[in-house]
């Protein structure tokens, strides 16, 4: 269990996201997906291993096991995108009972653009410092007024359900969000990418940085994975079988064959006169002098012995 009071990180110009605790890790993924009790049962490659196979089958369960409880403070408008992910149990501050606080989200002018012409959710092209000044007059004058009639309201003994009524969007709030790392990674890949509203997507960031501290392997995995790599439809699946050369995939495979003997033999250093039977035992067809030759390169990579076997029989299945 994490316990952090102070690691808030500074998010827009009042906001926050700060970390109030975390239930597991890598090791919680690892032991549900072994169903099995307490820790040092593996050696840590084999447990980034399971973790990166668990994500690149999305099996998604044993990350469901990873807990996180934030305390964020943002714009009601950033809220109402946020809650779209259903998945939290959330408890927010309430206007019902409390009062709000003179606290209102003002952009910066680098952040004051036009309306996309591409993308209806969006925005983009250089505004003119005259109407950046404006926008921002605009946000300070409908925010100091607003709270102004507000509190006017609140002083003539208003009910405080009815006078919140008056109060923009770019208002200040403040909750507690617990989400288990399943969901929340859904949440970041969706909210930090370069699509996502500019105002959502620093708060993605900032939760990022716990994902990454409370469970690195997970993180990486899914950065792999989900994030940098690629899926292909069955129709562009089929693209490439029709358009890939069998001597490319071919060659693809015969490199394939070297990484899987060079991880074979890091994990467990086998003796010269063995290197070239094991590379035949992973088809490779090279024979023993184009093989002494490539291996004394020192360019051969390794990698996961089981993802590398499973790339190969996608390769394979293109021919």
């Amino acid at each position: 269990m994490l316990d952090n009071s102070d690691n808030s990180i500074k998010c827009l110009d009042n906001g926050f996201v700060r970390l109030v605790d975390s239930m597991g890790g890598d090791d919680a993924i690892v032991q549900a997906a072994r169903v099995s009790y307490g820790k040092g049962t593996s050696k840590v490659s084999q447990d980034r291993g399971l973790i990166r196979y668990l994500m690149r089958h999305r099996h998604t369960t044993p990350f469901e096991m990873v807990e996180f409880k934030f305390h964020c403070k943002m714009p009601i408008f950033v809220a109402r995108q946020w809650v779209r992910h259903r998945t939290a149990n959330i408890n927010e501050y309430s206007l019902r009972y409390s009062e709000a606080r003179d606290d209102f989200y003002i952009p910066k002018k680098e952040h004051i653009q036009f309306q996309s012409a591409l993308n209806k959710q969006g925005r983009m092209g250089e505004v003119s410092d005259e109407l950046k000044k404006k926008v921002q007059s605009y946000f300070e004058e409908i925010s100091d007024r607003s709270f102004e009639i507000y509190s006017e309201l609140n002083q003539a003994g208003v009910a405080r359900e009815l006078a919140r009524a008056v109060l923009p969007v770019n208002l200040y709030t403040e909750w507690y969000w617990k989400n288990d790392l399943h969901n929340l990674l859904h949440f970041v890949g969706l909210r930090s990418d370069s699509h996502a509203q500019y105002e959502i997507r620093v708060f993605s960031d900032a939760m990022a940085e716990s994902i990454k501290a409370v469970a690195p392997f997970a993180w990486e995995a899914y950065q792999d994975y989900a994030v940098k790599g690629l899926r292909f439809s069955r129709i562009e699946q089929g693209i490439l079988e029709q358009n890939l050369p069998n001597r490319v995939i071919d060659d693809i495979v015969g490199d394939v064959d070297y990484q899987i003997t060079a991880t074979l033999h890091s994990n467990k250093p086998r003796k010269e006169e063995d290197l070239f039977p094991l590379y035949q035992q992973q088809g490779g067809k090279d024979t023993v002098e184009d093989f002494n030759l490539k291996w004394e390169s020192g360019e051969i990579k390794t990698g996961n012995v089981r993802e590398l076997r499973e790339f190969k029989g996608k390769l394979t299945s293109l021919k």
